[in-house]
């Protein structure tokens, strides 16, 4: 076998392995939103004015790891290299969930189980953390940067989002009409098979050889005369990561919230709330899915920066459309029911269905960013992805926002300026904030 032969081969296994981890970190990250909902029906939380914002805390620990693991990640990812770091991190996934199980027995532990599962998910958020530090970067240089790192960032995209699609939608399931002595148990199922995935994976790419792509040598007196803070395209694109991933997760989340609030306040649903709303979420993480594909696509030939304008307008125009149409406005929207493992007509709010569409244009939009704010910085690109990782706590902090708008008399449909306004920013980015004005900065 030739030598080129065996770096083809290897690089396919190294790409391979790294979708599959992009698919891990959807499973654990999408655990958050519908165990939210048995959290919210706590007897003491339901009680509370501020109940949605509550329910969203499981979330919120997911993404306020990433504050802290942000830069130790990308050193990590320079001391440890590639695989030790995803190791270290499919680790810490399985305490994550491990510690959210035993959140179940909250008889023995003397603590309220609310407490221990944010704890869980804390932990968790610092598993994903470390895993898309490790992807990110790694898809890139595999790709050799430019259109084709991005196009290959897209394809990882997919499996994300195949893992995002059935996370709601299983758990959805499983809880069903979901009550205030719904408790963390009614959950383990999905905890089980979560560990499971995690030693699986484990021991699987304990296995597997993966080298880490070569880096540029360079003049230890000159590393850090700058650093990526130093380019005015990577400082604004942290800020759209940021407001990104905020508009990722709020939109879905805010909207399982909103489907499964059976009073007068929610969507209107009676019957089975919690599984309809598994199961329209679960539509709008396919669509990313469907998104990612067709930009996978046509990445190669169809720019980062052209890709964000068109998409983030587009959501912009579907989040307005949606705010301005009442909740009595149905129609019916086909889901996938496991239950009957086929597609159904459920009557759901148009706004659902539009918020939904939403997933189409978030879908292309973290590689976008990521490919346009890390071009031309060389040797500060794994520092870079650190300090990507430490920006993704947007995913817990807008959210938050976005819930206690939701909680206040403005209402859940209101809320949603808060995603609108993120949305108006990346459009920003994608027009003037991502062009390159430190082309002096050496980066070799």
């Amino acid at each position: 076998m030739s030598n080129n032969q065996t770096k083809t081969n290897g690089s396919i296994i190294a790409i391979v392995t790294m979708m599959f981890l992009y698919a891990m970190i959807a499973f654990v990250t999408n655990l958050a939103a519908p165990i939210g909902v048995v959290m919210k029906n706590d007897p003491e939380i339901l009680q509370s004015e501020f109940s949605n914002t509550l329910a969203m805390m499981g979330n919120m620990m997911v993404f306020l790891a990433y504050l802290f693991m942000g830069i130790p990640a990308g050193k990590m990812l320079v001391s440890l290299g590639y695989k030790k770091t995803a190791l270290l991190g499919i680790g810490l996934g399985f305490v994550g969930v491990l510690v959210q199980f035993i959140s179940g027995f909250e008889t023995l532990l003397g603590y309220t189980d609310n407490i221990v599962y944010l704890i869980g998910a804390f932990i968790s958020g610092m598993s994903v953390c470390l895993l898309n530090t490790v992807v990110n970067p790694m898809l890139n240089l595999l790709g050799g940067g430019g259109n084709r790192g991005n196009q290959l960032n897209m394809m990882g995209g997919t499996f994300n989002s195949l893992a995002a699609t059935f996370t709601p939608m299983f758990v959805g399931a499983l809880i069903g009409q979901v009550t205030a002595e719904s408790d963390f148990s009614d959950i383990n199922l999905v905890l089980y098979i979560a560990m499971a995935v995690f030693a699986l994976a484990f021991i699987v790419l304990a296995f597997i050889p993966i080298k880490d792509p070569e880096q540029a040598k360079t003049d230890a007196s000159t590393v850090f005369e700058h650093s990526p803070w130093n380019f005015r395209h990577f400082v604004l694109g942290a800020m759209a990561i940021f407001v990104y991933v905020g508009i990722e997760v709020g939109i879905p989340g805010t909207l399982n919230l909103y489907m499964n609030d059976t009073t007068a306040k929610g969507a209107g649903l009676l019957d089975n709330a919690a599984t309809i709303a598994g199961l329209v979420v679960g539509v709008y993480w396919l669509l990313m899915l469907v998104g990612r594909i067709v930009g996978s696509s046509i990445a190669g030939k169809v720019s980062s920066r052209t890709m964000m304008i068109c998409v983030s307008v587009v959501a912009m125009c579907l989040i307005i459309a949606a705010m301005m149409i009442d909740k009595s406005v149905t129609t019916s929207m086909p889901v996938f029911s496991s239950e009957k493992m086929a597609i159904v007509m459920e009557t759901v709010p148009v706004s659902a269905v539009l918020f939904v569409l939403c997933g189409l244009c978030t879908s292309v939009m973290w590689s976008c960013i990521f490919n346009l704010a890390t071009e031309g910085l060389g040797k500060y690109t794994a520092a870079a992805s650190g300090i990507f990782m430490m920006m993704v706590v947007g995913g817990g902090v807008l959210p938050l926002v976005q819930t206690y708008i939701a909680d206040g008399s403005p209402g859940y449909l209101a809320s949603y300026c808060v995603p609108l306004l993120g949305l108006a920013y990346i459009l920003f980015y994608a027009l003037i904030g991502c062009k390159n004005v430190n082309k002096d900065i050496p980066v070799d």
